[in-house]
C-alpha cells in the first residue's frame, strides 16, 4: 500500500515539474537562505510549538533537500531510492497512528520554510493535511515602508493577540478591522474559546467561499471574510449551517469580487450625460408615473443643521417633481436600529433611499445586499462597496475660495479653521482653505482646531486665546440657526460673530439629478457598465456647491471670490495644482502637478502652513468616534495615535 501511494505521489510530482518548466517557473522548493540577508539568518523569535497552515509551508530553510521535492512538496526521487523508502515508512506511520512529532520551521512574511521534517511535510500534504504541528522561529523583515511588509507587521500584532495564523489580507488596516468585527477591543487578547469559535466560523465560510468560485479570485479568503462581516456581522457565521452561509455568500458575491480590485472605487465627478439614440427612446421602458423616495437621517432638523440641510433638499425635489414623486423622511435613526428604519422605508414602498450620514453606512449596505431591487445611496466618501453607492460634494472647492477671502481680510497672518471629524473629504477642505489663504498671503498660517475634541465652544476659546479672529467654522451653534449654512467664514469680535462668507450645499440640485437618473434607468445602466464601487463626488461645475459673500465683504474681495468660482467651474482654477508641500516636508505632486480625485479624497496629511494635527481617536467624542469608524482617515482611526 505505501508503495502505491508513493507511486501516485511521484506521478503527480513529475506532472507538476513539467508544468512548472513549461511555464518558466522554478519547479523546486523555495529556499529561505536565498531570500534573507546573511545577518538576518541567525536572528529570530521563538514562537514555540504551534499548528501552522499546511498551505503556507512553501520551502526549506537550506538548499540541501530542495531538488528532492516539487514546489508543493511532492517527492521527486526514484521509487528505488532510500528517500522513497523513508517516505513510505512515514506514510505507514501516518496511516496507522498519525505523525505527531512537530517539524522545525522558520517563519518569514507568514510563510514557513522547513529546517527539519521535509518528508513529513511531503506525506502530510499528500494526504491533504490542513495544519501541521511545528516548532516555529519567526524572522522579521526590515520595515521598508512597502505595503507587503506593513501588512505583515499588522499580522504580527494580530497574532500576538489572537494566535490565529491562517487569515491573510491584501489591504492595510484589515487585521485591525477583523479584531473589531469579532467584537474585540484594539488590544484585547483572545481566549481559547474565542480562537475555537472563530476557527469553526472561518472553516465554514471558506467552504462556502470556495464553492461559490473563490479560488478564481486574486483576493484572499480573509478579504472576502471581512467584506462578509461588514455586511452581516460575526453572529451570522455562528450557529448557521453550511447551506445558510453559502446562500449569504452568494447573495453578496459582487461585494466579494470587488475585494480583488486594486483601485475598487470609480469616482464620478459630474452627472452622467444621458445619451440615447432614436431606437432607444422608442423602445426603452417609460419613466414610472409615481416614485416613492425615502430620506433616512441619523438626527433631526431641530438639533442638526446637517439634517436640516438635507431635509431642505427633500422638500426641493418634492416640489420639482410634483405628483411624479412622493418623498418621506425618517429621523433619529441612530436612536434605535437603523436597519429596521430602512426596512420600514422599503416596506412603505420606497424604491430609492438616501441615508444622509456616514454612521448609517453599515445598515445601508446590509439593506442594499438584502434588497437589490431598491436603490440605496449613502452620504459619505471613499467607501468601496458594490451594492450601495455613496455621494458627497466637493466642498473643498468652496473652502479654497473662502480661504482666499480669509487670507485677504485677515489683519494678521493667522486665520482659524474649526473642523468636526477627521474623515474623508474634510481633510481636503482644510488643505484647500490653507492653500487659498496662502495664495493671497504667502505668510498665512491656518490655526486648526476640532469641535469633536472637547466641543465647539472650547475649540473657539482656544483660537481666541491665540488672538485668531477670522475663523472658518463648521457647524458652530447648530441649533436654532434656521436655514443658515454650517460652514461659514466669520469674524469673531467682543460684540459677537459676524458672518462673512457661506459655502452653500445645494442638496436639492444633487437629489434632483440623482432621482432623475433613477427614473430614466441610467442609474441601473451605470451600475452595469462598471464593476467597481460608485462614488459620486460632484462640485461647483455641477451646481451642487457655491459660495455666497455677505455685504460686509469689500467689493474687491467679493470680486476675487467670484473670479475664483468661475475659474473652478470652467476648470481653469484647480485648488490642488502643485507643487504642494506637506507638514513633514514632503512634496506632494500628481500627474502634471495636479492631484487626482483619489489623492484628494484619500488625504491623511496636512499642508505646511497648517498649525495643528489630526486628533487622536481616543480624544474624539462619541459621535466623532462612530463617524471615524465608518469613514475616518487612517491616522485618526488608530488608538494611541
Amino acid at each position: 500500500m505505501p508503495e502505491l501511494y508513493y507511486k501516485d505521489a511521484l506521478k503527480l510530482a513529475q506532472k507538476e515539474y513539467k508544468s512548472c518548466v513549461a511555464r518558466g517557473i522554478d519547479p523546486n522548493l523555495q529556499v529561505l537562505d536565498d531570500l534573507l540577508p546573511s545577518e538576518k539568518a541567525v536572528r529570530g523569535i521563538d514562537l514555540g510549538v504551534v499548528q501552522i497552515p499546511a498551505e503556507f509551508i512553501v520551502g526549506t530553510r537550506h538548499a540541501g533537500r530542495t531538488n528532492s521535492f516539487t514546489r508543493s512538496f511532492l517527492p521527486l526521487m526514484p521509487e528505488s531510492s532510500e528517500f522513497a523508502s523513508k517516505w513510505q515508512h512515514l506514510c505507514c506511520s501516518h496511516l496507522e497512528e498519525g505523525i505527531r512529532d512537530p517539524i522545525k520551521v522558520c517563519e518569514y512574511m507568514n510563510r514557513y520554510y522547513v529546517e527539519e521534517g521535509n518528508k513529513r511535510v511531503s506525506v502530510l500534504k499528500f494526504f491533504s493535511a490542513v495544519s501541521i504541528p511545528a516548532q516555529v522561529t519567526r524572522i522579521l523583515p526590515e520595515r521598508d515602508g512597502s505595503r507587503e511588509v506593513e501588512i505583515y507587521y499588522e499580522f504580527v500584532n494580530f497574532y500576538r493577540l489572537s494566535k490565529v495564523n491562517y487569515v491573510e489580507f491584501s489591504k492595510q488596516g484589515s487585521y485591525a478591522q477583523l479584531q473589531k468585527q469579532v467584537g474585540k477591543e484594539p488590544d484585547e487578547v483572545w481566549t481559547d474559546d474565542d480562537r475555537a469559535s472563530f476557527g469553526t466560523a472561518y472553516h465554514y465560510f471558506r467552504q462556502a467561499y470556495e464553492k461559490s468560485g473563490g479560488k478564481r479570485l486574486s483576493s484572499t479568503v480573509g478579504d472576502a471574510l471581512l467584506a462578509f462581516l461588514k455586511v452581516y456581522g460575526y453572529d451570522a457565521l455562528r450557529g448557521k449551517s453550511a447551506g445558510e452561509i453559502r446562500a449569504l455568500v452568494s447573495g453578496m458575491w459582487e461585494e466579494i469580487e470587488l475585494q480583488q480590485e486594486q483601485a475598487p472605487i470609480d469616482v464620478k465627478l459630474q452627472p452622467e450625460e444621458k445619451k440615447e439614440n432614436l431606437l432607444q427612446k422608442m423602445f426603452s421602458p417609460s419613466e414610472p408615473k409615481n416614485m416613492k423616495v425615502a430620506f433616512v437621517h441619523d438626527k433631526n432638523p431641530e438639533t442638526s443643521g446637517w439634517t436640516r440641510a438635507h431635509e431642505g433638499g427633500r422638500k426641493y425635489v418634492q416640489q420639482a417633481f410634483g405628483d411624479k414623486l412622493t418623498t418621506c423622511a425618517y429621523f433619529d435613526a441612530m436612536d434605535g436600529d437603523p436597519l429596521s428604519v430602512i426596512e420600514t422605508a422599503i416596506a412603505d414602498g420606497c424604491t430609492a433611499i438616501f441615508t444622509t450620514s456616514p454612521r448609517l453606512l453599515p445598515a445601508s449596505l446590509r439593506a442594499a445586499v438584502d434588497h437589490p431591487e431598491v436603490a440605496i445611496l449613502n452620504c459619505s466618501l471613499n467607501k468601496s462597496h458594490r451594492y450601495v453607492r455613496t455621494y458627497y460634494a466637493r466642498m473643498y472647492e468652496a473652502k479654497f475660495v473662502i480661504g482666499a477671502v480669509a487670507g485677504a481680510l485677515s489683519m494678521s497672518d493667522n486665520v482659524g479653521y474649526l473642523c468636526d471629524y477627521p474623515i474623508f473629504g474634510q481633510i481636503a477642505g482644510i488643505n484647500a482653505f490653507a492653500l487659498g489663504a496662502q495664495m493671497v498671503n504667502p505668510r498665512a498660517r491656518v490655526c486648526l482646531e476640532w469641535s469633536s475634541v472637547g466641543g465647539a465652544e472650547a475649540a473657539l476659546k482656544r483660537l481666541a486665546e491665540r488672538n485668531v479672529r477670522i475663523i472658518s467654522s463648521q457647524d458652530i451653534g447648530g441649533r436654532g440657526q434656521g436655514e443658515r449654512g454650517a460652514f461659514g467664514l466669520s469674524l469673531f469680535t467682543d460684540a459677537g460673530q459676524v458672518e462673512l462668507v457661506r459655502p452653500i450645499w445645494q442638496w436639492g440640485t444633487y437629489y434632483e439629478a440623482m432621482i432623475q437618473s433613477i427614473r430614466d434607468r441610467s442609474f441601473r445602466a451605470e451600475y452595469a457598465e462598471s464593476s467597481k464601487a460608485l462614488n459620486y463626488y460632484w462640485g461647483m461645475a455641477s451646481g451642487v456647491v457655491s459660495v455666497e459673500c455677505s455685504d460686509r465683504i469689500p467689493a474687491g474681495t467679493k470680486r476675487l471670490a467670484e473670479l475664483l468660482q468661475r475659474g473652478i467651474c470652467a476648470g481653469a482654477c484647480e485648488p490642488f495644482r502643485g507643487p504642494i508641500y506637506a507638514q513633514d516636508g514632503r512634496v506632494i505632486d500628481g500627474e502634471d502637478h495636479l492631484l487626482s480625485p483619489e489623492q484628494i479624497i484619500g488625504m491623511d496629511w496636512l499642508v505646511d502652513n497648517v498649525d495643528g494635527e489630526l486628533p487622536r481617536y481616543g480624544d474624539l467624542n462619541d459621535t466623532g468616534k462612530a463617524t471615524v469608524d465608518m469613514v475616518g482617515v487612517e491616522p485618526s482611526t488608530k488608538e494611541g495615535k
